[in-house]
């Protein structure tokens, strides 16, 4: 709670003029009861009727005076509540976009969506309402319990006695609703992963005709959920009751023993009306405490689970004052490098030159490590025994965004956003001009389908290239790549969705460009790779076989047997033909 309010202490000016409305209205409201008794004592009862006139005027100009300050109170804790929800979700989306990849391995999309959503809106209700909510009443309570003891000390005392076992219950209340938010957020966030897992694959779940499957499953998580729910409610079922019972208590005492002293002319009728309009400033902050400690265990629940998040560091920063080149050559170097992932050896004692402008393509069997290898060069995770040299410079002393912004990427996982085809394309650099966008498609092979596409640039794709072909999908991400005009190129399987011809073709593109780049390509087909001014073929975590086309063939090593499987069709072609 006391970092939440760190927030909150960001905004002082509504925050103070919100505040001083609020307590002028409490101030405003304790007067009422009082002017009610003078007006019964003195007015009524009393004969002086010069009291009655002024009196009604100063309710009248209460009232005003009370709807002027409570919008303003309204307005500017909402206003507070709202800036505070934006920054608390700008802090998280903020922090979340330095974590490293190993981070996202291990999280769920759906427990972020439920950090930054409705983690973050019960912070903002408590903000907004609850907070201000819980200091009103603690003010009320205070300065009624005051007033009232200033009344009549006997009675104050017969009424504040019985809501004692009020705070115990609400302490108690507290403890219990903490736990139950605890296990409904975590609840919470698996159901929204499965939901936005079954909707991202809802092509995969039909194609298996698998619907009822994830039904029942998501149905198991729900009804877990609705007991959670039903838990909840069996706490407010059980502990919201006695509260209610012991106000009302509280209420019975204060009419009998009231009474009673009026009777006895202990206390006047005025007293009595006065301290039963006190006596309810009591009662409904005692009556409140249930539903505020409702939402300050939603909040405290929420705000741990998204500091949680906010304190985990990142465990790939860049250095304070890292390293800035002010244009990076691409000569790369793997110098006895090791990686572990998990405790389990990825890659073991990489060592590879390769010299700016140079072509490398990477073959190798599935998890050999191609993918993870390549990553390290943009230092998306740390080495764990080696260096990775750029330049002849460790990528642990570059700046990281500096490195990066020299690198462009198309990963095994073709993304796209929901967006149209221009912005996917400009993403990389959105302020190249049309003419370049139109260049980089052609070599990208795409600029054909695109200009047959009935709005063109501008056609709106659906989520992760929904609509396009794998093919289209992988042209485009490689459009984007090369719209950069980096330093650095990776195309990681980038072209296992093409055609040969137009792989040949792009690829032919690719190395007829005027500006040359180091090039990384990982791909499966021999036909991918042969034009590479180096190739090298990994399997298990190590480099097996490196050269060129020729040289390995030679060799008739692993990449000399993916050659004969791949071309053997044309090899019994030539023998008939022969």
């Amino acid at each position: 709670m006391f970092r939440v309010l760190k927030y909150v202490l960001r905004h002082k000016v509504s925050l103070i003029i919100g505040s001083l409305s609020m307590i002028l209205i409490i101030g405003i409201d304790l007067c009422v009861p009082y002017l009610q008794k003078i007006f019964l004592d003195e007015g009524i009862t009393g004969g002086d009727t010069t009291v009655i006139i002024p009196i009604i005027v100063a309710f009248l100009l209460i009232s005003i005076v009370k709807a002027i300050l409570g919008y303003l109170k309204e307005y500017l804790y909402d206003i507070t509540s709202s800036e505070v929800h934006a920054e608390i979700k700008k802090d998280i989306f903020n922090h979340i976009q330095g974590l490293e990849f190993k981070y996202f391995d291990e999280m769920n999309t759906g427990e972020l969506m439920t950090r930054i959503g409705e983690d973050a809106e019960n912070i903002w209700q408590t903000i907004g309402f609850g907070l201000r909510l819980f200091v009103e009443n603690i003010l009320y309570f205070v300065l009624s319990t005051i007033i009232l003891f200033y009344l009549n000390w006997k009675l104050a005392l017969a009424c504040v006695v019985i809501m004692i076992p009020i705070g115990f219950i609400a302490i108690k209340l507290e403890k219990k609703f903490g736990e139950c938010y605890g296990k409904i957020s975590d609840k919470t966030a698996e159901i929204n992963t499965t939901a936005q897992e079954n909707i991202a694959g809802v092509r995969l779940v039909k194609a298996f005709a698998r619907e009822k499957h994830e039904v029942t499953k998501f149905l198991k998580m729900n009804r877990s959920y609705y007991d959670l729910n039903i838990q909840q409610a069996k706490i407010v079922g059980k502990y919201f009751p006695p509260i209610e019972f012991l106000t009302n208590i509280s209420l019975v005492i204060m009419i009998i023993l009231g009474g009673y002293f009026v009777i006895n002319e202990e206390i006047t009728l005025g007293v009595l009306v006065a301290f039963s309009g006190y006596i309810w400033n009591l009662i409904w902050p005692m009556r409140m405490l249930g539903y505020l400690t409702d939402i300050l265990s939603r909040n405290s629940a929420s705000a741990k689970k998204i500091f949680a998040i906010i304190d985990r560091e990142s465990k790939v920063v860049s250095k304070k004052y890292g390293y800035e080149a002010k244009s990076i050559k691409g000569e790369i170097e793997f110098k006895n490098v090791t990686f572990k992932y998990n405790d389990i050896d990825v890659l073991k004692d990489i060592n590879l030159i390769v010299p700016s402008g140079s072509t490398v393509a990477i073959m190798g069997t599935t998890g050999s490590g191609k993918s993870t290898l390549i990553n390290l060069i943009g230092r998306y995770y740390d080495v764990y025994k080696g260096e990775v040299l750029v330049d002849k410079v460790n990528v642990k002393d570059y700046n990281l965004n500096m490195l990066r912004s020299h690198m462009a990427i198309v990963p095994q996982d073709t993304f796209l956003f929901s967006d149209s085809i221009i912005n996917n394309i400009k993403f990389s650099s959105d302020k190249a001009s049309e003419e370049d966008v139109i260049n980089i498609c052609r070599a990208a092979c795409c600029l054909d389908f695109i200009e047959n596409l009935e709005e063109g640039f501008n056609s709106e794709i659906g989520e992760r290239g929904l609509g396009l072909s794998g093919g289209q999908k992988q042209r485009i991400a490689i459009a984007r790549a090369l719209l950069r005009d980096a330093s650095l190129l990776i195309l990681d399987d980038s072209t296992s969705a093409l055609d040969t011809e137009t792989e040949q073709t792009l690829l032919t593109n690719l190395n007829n460009r005027e500006k040359t780049c180091t090039t990384f390509i990982i791909a499966h087909r021999i036909s991918a790779v042969k034009n590479a001014d180096i190739i090298i073929y990994i399997e298990d975590g190590q480099i097996k076989e490196k050269g060129n086309h020729k040289e390995l063939l030679q060799k008739k090593g692993a990449y000399y047997d993916i050659y004969c499987e791949q071309f053997k069709d044309f090899e019994t072609i030539k023998k008939e033909v022969i």
